[in-house]
């Protein structure tokens, strides 16, 4: 499920900010690659984290209805300290790249496409690296 809400996310987020890019053509390289990545962020974001509280909601439920609160902060540990080092590399990796792609003279909308879609990659490796070496999904759920 994690994967899936990360595709998800990372969708939306390509789309929404390869529309930014364009609308900031204009702009200077750094202005436009700095603009876009923080609105790359906040839809991501936004997406995947609606999206992980719906598919895990009752997984962190007692049955007397209560939270348990043990749990989730554990697994929450966990998943920040995965996604953490992930989110680091996928930023340096997509602002250096579709500043690249904007200095030699690619469309807006394509360079964040383009490096969007490159740093997703690695980051979707490391994530998938550190979820496993964190054994966030160690008991199936």
């Amino acid at each position: 499920m994690l994967n899936k809400n990360l595709l998800i996310a990372i969708s939306t987020s390509i789309i929404i900010s390869a529309i930014v890019a364009h609308v900031l053509s204009q702009q200077a390289n750094y202005l436009n690659t700095t603009y876009t990545l923080l609105v790359d962020y906040v839809v991501y974001f936004s997406v995947f984290s609606g999206l992980y509280y719906l598919d895990n909601r009752k997984k962190y439920l007692l049955e007397s209805s209560q939270i348990d609160k043990s749990k989730l902060k554990h697994d929450l540990i966990k998943l920040i300290t995965s996604l953490g080092i992930a989110e680091v590399v996928y930023t340096i990796a997509r602002w250096f790249l579709q500043y690249y792609f904007l200095t030699i003279n690619y469309d807006a909308y394509l360079a964040s496409i383009i490096s969007q879609t490159i740093s997703m990659i690695i980051c979707l490796i490391v994530i998938n690296l550190s979820v496993k070496m964190t054994r966030l999904y160690k008991d199936g759920n």
